[in-house]
């Protein structure tokens, strides 16, 4: 039976602002890929990303230009060469799992194989702000492992008071490439000093070279690794890589990257976007796997999908198959 495809914008608010160093936006904007074979749909979600060139008008153009090779029966695997990596192809191919999920009575995890999803904590993200503001919502946020937005001049202050805030926390630090080479090593030792696990993108991509240093602390790649493509030029610069779908072009990549880079001795972390559960739930597929879980998209949005995930506290549980898989 011929397929079709569907692709569907969608504003979700934020609660709040979401900041980081390149800006803050107060929504979350989002394609959502419907593709159904008359008796079944699988459903995908991408979040468009302007620093990778991208836009909500681009992306659904992108989608709406695969709907003939859909109908024909276009396959996961031909998708990673009919589109590159990105968040187009990401919806569609979260889509096609779901669709196929759907078909079979399977769940996604046992069709790729994985062991079975649980519970994982996720990381629960405090915006970049002043040094008050983000020690505020540190010690509001009743979460065990808080990731904070750094990357602009008085970082120092702003952890300095988010640990003064929550002694008790496990920090990470995403510094969103708002470092420079001539003052990573002071914000590095300032990190471990006040016990950061790790810091995510310290410098712009492209200026990785300058941190094959002897560094006090994990760093991991999140806009310099995007799919394996990119993995040649990280070893022996960064320690571990953020796995994001919207990054790698959905989980067929995603899975294929993760095995690449433990291979090359990388670790691993599973991020995402701002997003709804519909663009969680694949990522969870990796959360297994990954030292450090930050999928907490939809706890910064002021609702969810009525479906949506279930998060009680940090722990975030596996989808049913209403959502997705």
């Amino acid at each position: 039976m011929s397929r079709g495809i569907e692709v569907r914008l969608e504003r979700w608010p934020i609660r709040g602002r979401f900041t980081i160093s390149r800006g803050a936006k107060t929504e979350a904007e989002v394609a959502v890929v419907s593709i159904r074979d008359g008796a079944h749909q699988g459903r995908g979600e991408c979040v468009p990303y302007a620093r990778y060139g991208e836009t909500v008008a681009g992306v659904a153009a992108a989608i709406r230009g695969l709907a003939g090779a859909v109908a024909g029966g276009l396959d996961r695997q031909a998708l990673q060469s009919a589109l590159p990596a990105g968040a187009a192809r990401n919806a569609i191919d979260c889509a096609l799992w779901d669709l196929e999920a759907k078909q079979s009575g399977k769940r996604v995890w046992q069709i790729a194989g994985l062991d079975p999803p649980r519970p994982v904590e996720t990381a629960y993200t405090i915006s970049l702000d002043a040094p008050e503001a983000m020690a505020e919502a540190a010690r509001s946020a009743r979460y065990p492992l808080l990731k904070l937005k750094l990357g602009a001049p008085g970082d120092a202050a702003r952890l300095e008071a988010v640990r003064a805030a929550r002694p008790d926390a496990t920090l990470i630090v995403d510094a969103n490439e708002g470092w420079r080479a001539e003052n990573l090593a002071e914000h590095l030792r300032a990190c471990a000093a006040l016990g950061v696990v790790l810091v995510e993108q310290p410098l712009p991509a492209g200026d990785d070279a300058a941190l094959a240093i002897a560094r006090p602390l994990p760093v991991f790649a999140d806009e310099s690794a995007h799919d394996r493509a990119s993995l040649s030029k990280l070893v022996g610069k960064y320690d571990g890589i953020n796995i994001k779908l919207d990054k790698a072009g959905g989980l067929t990549e995603a899975l294929a990257l993760a095995d690449a880079a433990e291979r090359a001795g990388l670790a691993l972390m599973v991020g995402c976007m701002v997003s709804t559960s519909l663009g969680i739930a694949p990522a969870l597929l990796l959360a297994l796997r990954a030292r450090c879980v930050d999928l907490d998209g939809p706890l910064l949005l002021q609702r969810d999908r009525p479906e949506g995930l279930r998060y009680e506290g940090a722990r975030i549980f596996p989808p049913g198959p209403e959502l997705w898989g």
